[in-house]
């Protein structure tokens, strides 16, 4: 039994509260079930046990608006293959605006280029309707693709909001991002709409991507428009683009065209996520209306707990699938808070500032920004009013023990935190929080409802207590399509059910423990998720092997103890070459430049040799792993590598480190 310390507990008044003790109560009146929100797990295992009828449930708890005959929830339980209420059509964007009060908030922004200022839902109706307008001007239509090189604005939200409303498919990425990996994503799916920035500030310094938009148009000869949001300068303009148009044109052809919207098929698309490129170009995750709806009616009512005269804040960006969840805020009666910079600028303080400021009650982020926050000594409730703050939400990697204990330090001892792990793959988290469960140091609270995850080892048993393979053995609603270009599904099996057939192996290590909590371990496979950017392994490379002086290389990224991670670079040279200060500028500009600023290596090695599989693959999981101080004999086979000894100058390196 996991003897984790007891940060906090709910009580009996907040427990009833939540929107879970009103589902739960309907639920009980509609079906004539004894359930009770003092027995969570009681309740998962229906909702897992049960899938037809749990999200049926969700279906008629949140109303859904849709045509045809929802009788039939599921018409396999196999996966791939599983499909949700055929027949039915809907659309996800009318779920947001059904109801509205003009004058209620809908959105808070700010950022380093714009001061706070809130946007009303009568505001974000009429822009939407607009770019929905403008946007069907220039031909765009169900299943066409809108892409966008946008930053986490009010603008890209909209722009969002109006791609669904006409059943196309959207697609971004955050303006930090260099061509290469824009081109690497966007170019697969064709798109016929490009949204893009004239350039961005972080950390107080303007970056100009004009000439990262013309290279990006250059590159898709599919765009028929390329439409320039004038971001950075009021008065940059499209002329240098031979397909672009202002952003002040796009709204103008939309000007009085009412806000509309296409029921599409439950399963047609709905956006377009990426992978991190770990063993090539990045997967185009293609994820439909109506599962990613159910799921986030799902989520962000029950397991989130957004409630009306919530402002509900996540950082992030647009190239990181908690946006898109971010947006699914907008399916409950809460206000959802953006922000577009560096957290960090002028210091730490700016996002506690910015909880003060806009009121957040829910303040989601990353357990890189609170083990920054934890090292500098930040004070977040010295100084300013945070008494709305009533929940932290943490992501993108596990969050340490000493980051637990530091939120209920430095915070308040009556806040709930809650630590999620899920991905884009599936565009939500499948463990995580509920606010009626306690919190104990260093786990996540549950596993969603819903989502039927075990822990598994290597020969699919299921294992409680001790470390394995995060699975899910039932099918999840927002689980992708498929993978873009892949007829025969043969891509989307090799990605998720080539370990365990008909099993969704997530690539995170878990344990479960014996009250239903859960601790994640870091990913099993080679993902790299550093400031809430996703990047493969491959994408580094690319740009890395591309100099003359590099003959190979290797990267990881090592978690640390303190909750951050050190992310080292080992490089092969070429004969002749040297690691010198003029080599090292050049790799860090192009990685920040190619891939991201979040990227650039915090130390860079010379190797005699990366080690590699007999068939040529990089080990990355198992240097990653001898470099946290495990054995190399336990956590690799050498017989399996080209050169065992290969090795050997990482188990140098690990034993230096520890010494």
């Amino acid at each position: 039994m996991s003897t984790a310390p007891l940060l906090w507990q709910p009580s009996a008044q907040q427990r009833a509260q939540t929107n879970l003790a009103r589902y739960v109560e309907q639920l009980n009146t509609d079906r004539g079930t004894s359930f009770s929100i003092d027995d969570y797990e009681q309740l998962w295992r229906w909702s897992v046990d049960d899938l037809e009828g749990f999200w049926r449930s969700i279906w008629d708890q949140f109303e859904v608006l849709a045509d045809g005959d929802p009788t039939t929830v599921l018409t396999t339980h196999t996966m791939p293959g599983a499909e949700w209420f055929p027949g039915t059509r809907l659309n996800l964007a009318e779920h947001v605006f059904r109801g509205r009060a003009d004058d209620r908030v809908a959105i808070v922004e700010a950022g380093e280029l714009r001061e706070l200022r809130e946007i009303t839902w009568g505001e974000l109706s009429a822009l939407t309707a607009r770019i929905a307008g403008g946007l069907r001007n220039l031909g765009v239509g169900e299943g066409d693709r809108v892409v966008a090189y946008l930053p986490n604005a009010l603008e890209a939200m909209a722009a969002l909001l109006a791609t669904a409303s006409l059943g196309a498919v959207w697609s971004s990425c955050s303006p930090d991002f260099g061509a290469g990996s824009v081109v690497d994503r966007f170019s697969q799916i064709e798109p016929k709409v490009l949204l893009a920035v004239d350039g961005y500030r972080y950390g107080g310094r303007d970056f100009s991507r004009m000439d990262v938009v013309a290279q990006l148009e250059a590159a898709m000869p599919t765009l028929e428009h390329v439409v320039l949001l004038p971001y950075l300068d009021a008065n940059a303009t499209p002329d240098a683009l031979q397909r672009g148009m202002s952003w002040a044109d796009l709204l103008e052809r939309g000007e009085g065209v009412p806000l509309e919207f296409n029921r599409v098929p439950f399963s047609s698309p709905l956006w377009v996520l990426y992978s991190s490129g770990t063993t090539g170009l990045p997967k185009a995750i293609v994820q439909g209306q109506g599962g990613i709806l159910l799921e986030l009616l799902k989520t962000l009512h029950l397991q989130v707990d957004a409630r009306e005269g919530d402002r509900v804040f996540w950082f992030t960006t647009t190239g990181w699938m908690m946006w898109n969840f971010l947006a699914g805020v907008l399916l409950t009666d809460a206000s959802i808070v953006l922000y577009d910079g560096n957290p960090g600028t002028p210091t730490l303080d700016r996002l506690w500032d910015l909880a003060a400021e806009a009121g957040i009650t829910t303040f989601g982020t990353s357990a890189s920004f609170i083990s920054s926050c934890q090292k500098a000594r930040v004070r977040p409730a010295a100084g300013r009013d945070l008494s709305r703050l009533r929940a932290i939400g943490s992501t993108g990697s596990p969050l340490s023990p000493e980051g637990f204990r530091w939120v209920y330090d430095e915070l308040a001892s009556d806040l709930w935190l809650f630590s999620t792990s899920g991905g884009s793959d599936v565009c939500t988290a499948f463990v995580g929080g509920v606010p009626v469960l306690p919190v104990h140091e260093g786990e996540l609270q549950c596993r969603a409802l819903g989502a039927k995850v075990e822990s598994f080892d290597e020969d699919g048993l299921p294992l409680i207590g001790e470390v394995g393979e995060l699975v899910l053995t039932e099918p999840l609603p927002s689980m992708p399509l498929g993978l873009w270009n892949d007829p025969d599904g043969s891509r989307l099996r090799d990605a998720y059910f080539d370990m365990y057939p008909g099993i969704w192996r997530h690539g995170d290590w878990i344990r479960i423990t014996e009250r239903g909590s859960a601790i994640i371990y870091g990913r099993s496979d080679s993902t790299i998720n550093r400031g809430g950017v996703r990047m493969g392994t491959a994408e580094i490379y690319r740009v890395v092997l591309a100099l003359d002086a590099v003959v190979d290389a290797l990267v990881v990224d090592v978690p640390q103890d303190e909750g951050d991670s050190w992310m080292p670079l080992f490089l092969v040279l070429a004969e002749g070459a040297e690691l010198d200060e003029e080599l090292i500028a050049e790799l860090r500009a192009r990685i920040r430049e190619e891939c991201s600023p979040r990227h650039v290596p915090s130390d860079v090695f010379v190797v005699p040799k990366v080690p590699r599989t007999i068939s040529g693959k990089v080990v990355e999981v198992p240097v990653k792993r001898i470099l946290m101080g495990e054995a190399a004999d336990a956590v690799v086979s050498r017989e399996s590598l080209a050169d065992p000894s290969a090795l050997d100058w990482f188990e140098q390196l690990a034993r230096d480190r520890s010494a």
